[in-house]
């Protein structure tokens, strides 16, 4: 009896992960959550300025994709009529946007990218796991050299399906 509440309690325990079909891809997704762990220290932080970034994943049956992200609390210039390069700057590195075509294998989905708010994406592909986790999507990139900092890291998306 004893051994049936402990597999018991370790399956209530388990998150469903549930492997993705394409079909499953195609919509438009609102970003929920965006962490960073850091390789070296296994510390898990907020990756884009806060816990609520905003912004939107699409997946289109023709094979195309888009995302775009604002970090959270972004400064908002007064106009834009009336806006700095400081405040230019500033907007740059805290937005991010690409668009391209996406495969999936059923594990990984690659975005090729042809345009990017950063030209250094453009012409690249970029490959990410994806899982239905909990009802969301969760996209995940290998681990790489963050650009701000140069330290090993290993950012997470999790999205919800919008209507």
């Amino acid at each position: 009896m004893r051994v049936l509440i402990v597999i018991s309690a370790f399956f209530v325990g388990v998150s469903s992960a549930l492997a993705v079909d394409t079909q499953d891809l195609i919509g438009n997704w609102r970003l929920v959550t965006a962490t960073r762990l850091l390789v070296d220290t296994n510390e898990v932080i907020d990756a884009y300025g806060g816990p609520r970034p905003t912004g939107w994943l699409n997946y289109s049956s023709d094979g195309r994709m888009m995302v775009v992200v604002a970090h959270e609390g972004r400064t908002k210039p007064v106009a834009n009529d009336k806006m700095t390069d400081e405040d230019r700057v500033g907007l740059h590195k805290s937005f991010f946007a690409y668009a391209g075509t996406y495969t999936f294998d059923g594990k990984n989905v690659t975005h090729k990218i042809d345009t990017s708010w950063n030209e250094v994406w453009s012409g690249t592909s970029q490959v990410r796991s994806a899982e239905y986790k909990d009802n969301k999507l969760v996209i995940a990139t290998p681990p790489f050299r963050f650009n701000v900092d140069g330290k090993m890291s290993v950012l997470t998306l999790t999205y919800e399906k919008y209507p």
